[in-house]
C-alpha cells in the first residue's frame, strides 16, 4: 500500500468539500464502476467513485435486507434478472479474488452452465475442461453488496454515495478544439479534480450531456432503432433449492423467447422475452395472462413451482447503442474514458453485458498500466484500439443477432415467411438446434455463449461445422434450423388472451427483391447472439 493510498484510506466516506484532488474519478459505483475502481486502486492509484444512489442497508441478514431494502433508482432493473457468465466470472477469480470471497460470504450459488445438459444420455456426461464454465450466480442487490463490500476494504478506493455528477471541469486543451477534462462538479457544488475521468455510468449515462456542455465535437454514436420487453418474475423455493438448471437456459421460440437462470439464497427467475413491437404480448404484464403462457411451454415445467417474490416485471427501451470518443483517429475529448455501458450497451437477453463490462474493466486497468495517465491524448488513443479489439466485436455480433431477430419476428407478426442471404444466421440457428444432441457442438455454443471464444474459432472445428452443415442441407438453405421449440403463436395468443393485429410497420414490410409473403434481410455477417443464456436486466453500471 502506498502512503497516499494509506492517507485516502483513513477518509470516510461523507467527505467534505475539503477534498479536491484524486487520482482517478470513477462515476457509478455499480459492478464495472466498482471492478475498475479496485483494479486501478491495485496500481497504486487513489479513486474516488462517485454514485447518487446511497448505499445497501447495514446490520444482520444482509442477502435478505439488500433485497428488500437496497433502492438503486439509478439502476432501473435492479431487481430484474442477471447473470455472471464464466467469463466474467474468471476476471474475478484472476483479479479481483476478494469480490468472489465476499460473494460466497453472501451465499452465491457456485453453478457450472453444462449442469443441466450433463444429465441428458447424449451428451456423455462432464468431459475435462468443463471447469471452464463455472461460475457465480446471484440476485443483482446481493452481486452489488458483494462489490461494494469488498471495495470498502480496497486500500485506495473511495466510495462517496448520494453524490451525483452535475459537471465536468475543463483544463487546457490537449488537441485545438476539443475539451481536455481535469475533474468534475457535484450537485453541491464540491469541486473533484483529477487526471482521468472514468464513466462507468451506464447505459443511460448522464456523462455524454455533460460533454456536450465544454463544446468540441461530438462523439460518435449509434442506436438500434427497436429491442426487446422482457417479462421476468422471480421465486423462492420453500425446501431452499432451486430446481434444476436447466439443459440450455436460454431458448428461442416463435415470437418469443424464454431464460431460466438460478439466483442465491433458493431463488430464480424466468423471463419471457418479446419484440417491443409486439403490441399483442403486452398482455403478458398480467400475471395470469404470462403464468397461462409460461405453462405452454414443456422446458418451462416446474419453474414456477415456488414462493413469487416479485409480480411480472416488465423492461424494456433497452436498445443496442455505443458512444466512440475516438473520431477518424482523433480524440474527441481527453482525461475522459468510458467502460462497460456507458462505452457499448447490448442486448441484455444473451447475459453478456456485466462479464464484458468487467472484461472492459480490466482493458482498462491494463492500459493505464502500460501507459500511465500522463499522456492523455495517447491513453484515448490505446484505450480506444484495446475497446475496438476485446468489446466491440462481441457488440456488433450482438447486434446483427438482433437485426435478424427483429426482422424474424416482424415476418411472423406479418404472416409471412422470412429469409435472409447471412449465412451466419442460419449456421448460428443449425448450431443452435443441434447443440443438446452433440457434445461437441454443445461446448463450442457454450465457449461462445460464456464469452470465452469467437465464434469463428468456436465454430470451425469439423466436427462442429460438418453436423451445422448436414442440419442446415437437411433443412433446405432458407431454413437451417427446421423449426422453433414450443407452442404455435396461436397457441400463445389464446392463452393470453390476446388479439392479433396485422403487423404494418417498416420492419414487416417486403425488402426490395424479396418474394411476396417473406421478409427479406441480406447480408453475410457471422451472427452468435442464437447462443446467449440470459437476461443481465439491462445491465446500467451504475447511474
Amino acid at each position: 500500500m502506498t502512503q497516499r493510498q494509506t492517507q485516502t484510506q483513513t477518509q470516510t466516506q461523507t467527505q467534505t468539500q475539503t477534498q479536491t484532488q484524486t487520482d482517478v474519478i470513477v462515476i457509478g459505483a455499480g459492478p464495472v464502476g466498482l471492478a475498475a475502481a479496485m483494479l486501478l486502486a491495485g496500481r497504486g492509484l487513489v479513486v474516488t467513485v462517485l454514485d447518487k444512489d446511497g448505499a445497501q442497508p447495514g446490520g444482520p441478514d444482509a442477502v435478505g435486507r439488500a433485497w428488500r431494502e437496497w433502492h438503486r433508482p439509478g439502476v432501473n432493473q435492479f431487481r430484474q434478472p442477471h447473470v455472471l457468465l464464466p467469463a466474467g466470472a474468471a476476471v474475478l477469480r484472476s483479479s479481483l479474488p476478494n469480490v468472489v470471497a465476499e460473494l460466497r460470504e453472501l451465499g452465491a450459488l457456485s453453478l457450472n452452465i453444462l449442469e443441466g445438459a450433463w444429465r441428458l444420455p447424449a451428451l456423455g456426461g462432464r468431459r475435462p475442461g468443463d471447469e471452464r464454465y463455472d461460475t457465480l450466480t446471484a440476485r443483482r442487490p446481493v452481486l452489488e453488496a458483494a462489490f461494494a463490500a469488498a471495495a470498502a476494504r480496497t486500500p485506495g478506493v473511495t466510495v462517496r454515495r448520494h453524490i451525483a455528477v452535475s459537471g465536468l471541469l475543463a483544463g487546457a486543451e490537449r488537441i485545438p478544439g476539443r475539451p481536455h477534462v481535469v475533474g468534475v462538479t457535484t450537485q453541491d457544488g464540491e469541486e473533484i479534480h483529477a487526471p482521468l475521468v472514468v464513466d462507468a455510468g451506464g447505459r443511460n449515462t448522464p456523462v455524454g450531456a455533460l460533454l456536450a456542455r465544454l463544446g468540441g465535437p461530438p462523439p460518435v454514436s449509434e442506436q438500434a432503432d427497436a429491442g426487446f420487453v422482457y417479462y421476468s418474475r422471480s421465486f423462492r423455493s420453500a425446501t431452499g433449492t432451486p430446481p434444476p438448471p436447466a439443459a440450455w437456459p436460454l431458448v428461442h421460440h416463435d415470437g418469443l423467447s424464454s431464460i431460466v437462470l438460478p439466483g442465491d439464497d433458493g431463488t430464480w427467475s424466468l423471463s419471457l422475452v418479446v419484440s417491443s413491437r409486439d403490441r399483442a404480448l403486452r398482455a403478458l404484464r398480467d400475471p395470469r395472462a404470462w403464468e397461462r403462457a409460461v405453462a405452454l411451454f414443456p422446458t418451462l415445467a416446474g419453474r414456477t413451482d415456488g414462493e413469487p417474490l416479485t409480480g411480472v416485471q416488465a423492461m424494456g427501451g433497452l436498445h443496442s447503442r455505443s458512444r466512440r470518443t475516438v473520431v477518424e483517429g482523433v480524440p474527441v475529448v481527453t482525461g475522459l474514458l468510458s467502460v462497460g455501458d456507458a462505452r457499448a450497451a447490448t442486448d441484455p437477453q444473451f447475459g453478456l453485458g456485466l462479464s464484458l463490462g468487467l472484461t472492459h474493466a480490466r482493458v482498462l486497468s491494463e492500459v493505464i498500466g502500460a501507459a500511465g495517465t500522463q499522456d492523455p491524448v495517447g491513453l484515448a488513443l490505446r484505450f480506444d484500439e484495446a475497446t475496438e479489439q476485446t468489446v466491440m466485436p462481441v457488440h456488433q455480433r450482438l447486434r446483427h443477432w438482433d437485426t435478424h431477430r427483429l426482422a424474424e419476428i416482424d415476418a411472423l407478426l406479418a404472416g409471412r415467411r422470412y429469409e435472409t442471404e447471412d449465412p451466419g444466421w442460419h449456421l448460428g440457428n443449425a448450431l443452435d438446434a443441434l447443440k443438446l444432441s452433440d457434445p461437441d457442438v454443445l461446448r463450442a455454443m457454450a465457449d461462445v455463449a460464456c464469452g470465452l471464444a469467437a465464434p469463428e474459432a468456436a465454430f470451425s472445428a469439423p466436427a462442429v461445422s460438418g453436423r451445422a452443415a448436414a442440419l442446415m442441407s437437411a433443412n433446405g438453405a432458407s431454413n437451417g434450423y427446421g423449426t422453433r421449440p414450443g407452442p404455435a403463436r396461436a397457441e400463445v395468443l389464446a392463452a393470453v388472451g390476446a388479439v392479433e393485429r396485422c403487423f404494418t410497420d417498416s420492419g414487416g414490410t417486403a425488402a426490395a427483391g424479396a418474394a411476396p409473403g417473406t421478409v427479406k434481410v441480406t447480408g453475410t455477417s457471422m451472427t452468435a447472439g442464437q447462443t446467449g443464456f440470459g437476461i443481465d436486466g439491462g445491465h446500467d453500471d451504475g447511474e
